[in-house]
């Protein structure tokens, strides 16, 4: 049987049947459990539950329980979804949200054993993190129309995300309260609710007080957001739209769309501040990466930069 489209895939997936009763009362009760006593993010906890909810509903085609399933029905289960052409990033996901559910399991007596002990998750290719040259972050931060609100709250967005590294989850959830201007650091809640210290710097205070003083008023009118970064309609920018005017300020700039993205300035930070000669232990603390070895990847995005730039330029290269 061929492939089906990913767009296809979505259609045969919404039309399998609901997720059962029992089922979706074990995966609340279990988002519960490890919110509580892991402090998860928001986003790893829908993770989960959509990781959950597909199996619970392809489990309900094969007249089983969630809690039950046995080592073969999950290898049944990774092989429907190889053969659909879900991507190794995708089940890898995958495993780690049912190696937690069924760790839940365990814990609290509902079953003996664990059957996702023996499931190794699929080899990742290790791709390196695209980030921009300098030049092309300098012309990416200058495309906002800074003469107009919107503006010049997006040029304030991007000064901030490119000055602290800033995932896109953690600047458009950032809260008013998150910016000490007079002592120029930004207070940051990423994953598993872990706070950090960023540095300002003089380029983002700059565009941060303007925003402040002139956009910000504007845009929230008598109202007083808890977030620090508004839409017209008092909102806070959505990460799907953060995305939408990275792409649009990308074309403005003369860069292309396809090669930006807003976790790009964030590579383009660490890549930037470590050919500047950062430590690698101070890049992972203002990344908020919990463990140095994501942090490396960077080593060789500087690596391969050097290499290109030796292949390039010298004689014999």
């Amino acid at each position: 049987m061929s492939r089906r489209s990913p767009a296809e895939r979505r259609q045969y997936v919404m039309q399998m049947p609901a997720v059962p009763e029992p089922d979706q009362r074990e995966i609340e009760g279990f988002l519960d459990a490890v919110w509580a006593e892991s402090g998860l993010s928001q986003a790893t906890l829908a993770s989960y539950r959509r990781d959950l909810e597909g199996y619970a509903r392809w489990r309900n085609l094969r007249d089983g329980a969630l809690a039950k399933a046995d080592r073969e029905t999950l290898f049944r289960y990774l092989a429907w979804r190889a053969n659909e052409g879900y991507s190794p990033k995708s089940t890898s996901r995958l495993l780690s949200a049912l190696r937690a559910y069924y760790a839940w399991c365990v814990r609290r007596g509902a079953r003996k054993d664990d059957p996702t002990a023996l499931l190794d998750p699929p080899k990742l290719p290790r791709s390196l993190p695209k980030a921009l040259t300098e030049s092309q972050v300098d012309t990416l931060l200058a495309a906002p129309d800074v003469a107009t609100p919107p503006g010049l709250r997006d040029r304030a967005m991007l000064e901030l995300m490119y000055a602290a590294g800033l995932r896109v989850s953690e600047l458009v959830g950032l809260p008013a309260t998150a910016v000490n201007l007079r002592q120029g650091v930004l207070r940051v809640t990423g994953k598993g609710s872990k706070e950090r210290l960023v540095p300002l710097g003089e380029e983002s205070q700059h565009w941060l007080e303007k925003y402040l003083a002139e956009s910000r008023p504007q845009l929230a009118g008598k109202t007083n957001p808890p977030t620090l970064f508004v839409n017209a309609d008092r909102q806070p920018p959505s990460r799907q739209q953060f995305w939408a005017l990275v792409k649009r300020y990308a074309a403005v700039a003369g860069i292309d769309p396809a090669k930006v993205s807003p976790h790009g300035l964030r590579h383009s930070f660490a890549t930037h501040l470590l050919n500047r000669g950062a430590d690698l232990r101070a890049l992972q603390m203002l990344l908020g990466h919990s463990s140095l070895s994501t942090t490396q990847i960077y080593t060789l995005v500087a690596r391969e930069q050097l290499k290109n730039l030796h292949a390039r330029h010298h004689p014999r290269g």
